[in-house]
């Protein structure tokens, strides 16, 4: 098997802030990197139109591009209708972004999909979707949901509902390995017509876990991801390890994904560790393995 796709590195996995994180990406051999957009130096309402072009320009000086920015805005996702009208305006704009920096995919959290599709909190995360997901079709993009909330059937059912494939996927199978328990192999072959961006990265489950206590609920807690890299930090429901140290079965996963056609970035991302430059050169080399 050899792989077909780029290595991508998310900048804010080395804890060092953007320009000095796109170095490193360039250092430890990443051909692309996916930067988080939601506030500080990267919020769009921050960035003018001469810093977006200076960015861009750097980024293209180093011999990278960008995979996908990241716009994920936590709390309780797309799950609270009042709430949403704001967060959809904020997604759209880091959107914007995106393709003036030369990409096409946001990454997102959307909350965990409920299972009554009659309920209230469905329905307000389709409706947000649906706005999104126009919206990005409009401009030949996508918001890309991260997978882990929830199995990939349950997801894919809920994607099925809207109008486009604007909202799509971006593959994380350690998410699934750790928190729902789903296989990362079928999940890639259930959503097959939605991944658009994948995450690389392993994890192991070491007990079952209520994804609510993850990722959050409306009216249960919030979602942060400082609070999701604390949990696999401990250890106790899951951790997060190094690529091949887990559970995920990355022949396996990888062939998934060639099967499906899919040629996109492999992105890693490493929120835990003492020294996330050296797991990152790691992964990369570990990726490069199977090209």
């Amino acid at each position: 098997m050899k792989l077909p796709n780029k290595i991508g590195v998310i900048v804010d996995s080395f804890g060092v802030g953007v320009r000095e994180g796109l170095k490193q990406a360039k250092a430890v051999g990443a051909e692309g990197v996916q930067i988080y957009a939601v506030s500080g130096e990267m919020d769009p309402a921050a960035l003018t139109a001469g810093k977006r072009k200076e960015l861009r320009d750097y980024i293209a000086s180093l011999g990278l591009e960008i995979s996908a920015l990241c716009g994920d805005l936590a709390g309780h996702g797309f799950q609270d209708a009042e709430a949403n009208p704001v967060k959809v305006e904020k997604s759209k704009r880091i959107l914007d972004l995106a393709v003036e920096l030369g990409t096409n995919i946001v990454t997102t959290h959307i909350g965990i999909v409920p299972e009554d599709p009659n309920s209230r909190i469905y329905e307000a995360m389709q409706r947000a979707c649906e706005e999104l997901g126009v919206y990005a079709k409009s401009m030949n993009a996508y918001f890309a949901i991260e997978t882990g909330p929830e199995p990939a059937a349950h997801l894919k059912s809920f994607l099925d509902t809207l109008t486009t494939n604007g909202v799509s996927v971006n593959f994380d199978p350690a998410n699934m390995v750790m928190v729902t328990g789903d296989d990362p192999v079928q999940g890639v072959k259930t959503l097959r017509d939605y991944i658009v961006h994948t995450h690389v990265k392993d994890g192991i489950r070491r007990r079952p876990v209520d994804p609510r206590d993850v990722y959050g609920f409306l009216g249960y807690d919030a979602m942060s991801h400082e609070k999701i890299a604390e949990m696999a930090a401990s250890g106790a429901a899951f951790e997060e390890v190094p690529l091949g140290a887990g559970k995920v079965d990355f022949p396996a996963y990888f062939a998934a994904l060639q099967e499906i056609g899919y040629t996109g970035y492999l992105t890693i991302e490493r929120e835990v560790g003492d020294n996330p430059a050296e797991d990152i050169a790691k992964a990369v080399s570990f990726i490069r393995s199977f090209r």
